[in-house]
């Protein structure tokens, strides 16, 4: 496939003139590494000296689903420690006897738990972590598991709770010990970021509560909630990092999570529900089965693209968010930006 740099450099610059975003961070590239990559506008529309560099630092909101929750759940899957179809209530004690118990992890990772689509943890079970993740554990679901397809960001803290007891470990740990560090991802964390970090953040969303664009901190209420990490959202990373973690689901036999995970997660595994999803990854929009091309995406303005048939994938990172939660401008850039990475017309 060729690709044109310049059509994809001139959509980008597009979205920048027209305040879609402040700046965008791209990459595309094969099993082997990264092809071809840029940066375009600014940092921070408040400071129009800093302009948008490849090494900058991206809330990339849910991605962290793929990073942290898909990739560690993987490894669970691959070790024998979880078997996606048992009953959650047949193995993790906290949900036994509760309506959770009688849903799977495969039904947590396709979205059809039944989980309830309600989302502000705050209001419904307060601000101590353990009464949020009892809150979570244990409430009625919304409608039987395996019914329909609901995306909910409640399916990703379960999993995140769930790698916990299973290896004993926080999220942050995990993720960190078992995945980023495996694959030289040295610059992916959960948040607050340290303060030499903090400055070549992208800003994110106005902060009510201080007036300033968030910066280091994420977006993610129920991430800020939690002190920084969890299932949801939370992680900040890098083109390059995250370039590093698309290589390797292209080379299965090296990557952390194991050599059949992304084989099996890339494929559907809802029969006739809609949408259809593969294991909390979905096919990307404007593609028919034949193309192969996966795609998960961030709040903050962030996408990553896996197509194992064309040996190829590409990730655009924006801090978008930073003018508005409005996603329907954006949305034209990232399908056009696709097309573009894959060598579509």
């Amino acid at each position: 496939m060729t690709l044109d740099t310049g059509r994809i450099h001139q959509l980008l610059d597009d979205g920048v003139r027209d305040k879609v975003y402040p700046g965008a961070v791209w990459a595309v590239g094969d099993p082997n590494g990264t092809t071809a990559s840029g940066a375009v506008g600014l940092l921070d529309p408040a400071e129009p000296d800093q302009p948008m560099r490849l090494d900058t630092v991206f809330d990339i909101a849910s991605l962290t689903k793929i990073l942290a929750v898909w990739s560690t759940t993987g490894i669970l899957v691959e070790s024998g420690k979880l078997q996606l179809d048992a009953p959650l209530g047949t193995f993790w004690p906290e949900v036994v006897g509760h309506p959770l118990g009688d849903a799977t992890a495969h039904h947590l990772l396709t979205h059809t738990a039944g989980l309830p689509l309600r989302a502000n943890l705050r209001n419904l079970y307060g601000t101590d972590p353990q009464d949020i993740r009892d809150g979570v554990l244990h409430e009625a679901l919304h409608r039987p598991p395996g019914e329909a397809v609901e995306y909910t960001d409640r399916a990703a803290l379960v999993l995140g709770y769930l790698a916990e007891y299973l290896s004993g470990q926080p999220l942050d740990q995990l993720a960190t010990t078992q995945v980023w560090q495996p694959l030289g991802m040295t610059e992916t964390t959960f948040g607050p970021l340290t303060p030499e970090n903090v400055a070549r953040s992208a800003p994110t969303e106005l902060d009510d509560g201080t007036g300033r664009h968030l910066k280091g901190t994420a977006h993610d209420f129920s991430a800020r909630l939690l002190g920084g990490t969890c299932g949801i959202a939370g992680v900040f990373s890098t083109a390059a990092d995250l370039s590093a973690f698309a290589r390797h689901m292209l080379n299965p036999t090296e990557a952390a999570f194991g050599p059949t995970w992304t084989k099996d997660s890339l494929r559907l595994h809802t029969g006739t529900l809609t949408p259809p999803r593969g294991l909390f990854w979905h096919p990307a929009p404007g593609t028919t089965p034949t193309d192969d091309t996966w795609v998960h995406y961030g709040f903050t303005g962030t996408a990553l693209w896996i197509s194992p048939t064309h040996h190829r994938w590409a990730t655009l990172l924006t801090n978008k968010l930073y003018y508005t939660r409005d996603h329907a401008s954006l949305t034209d850039i990232r399908n056009g930006f696709r097309s573009r990475a894959f060598g579509r017309p």
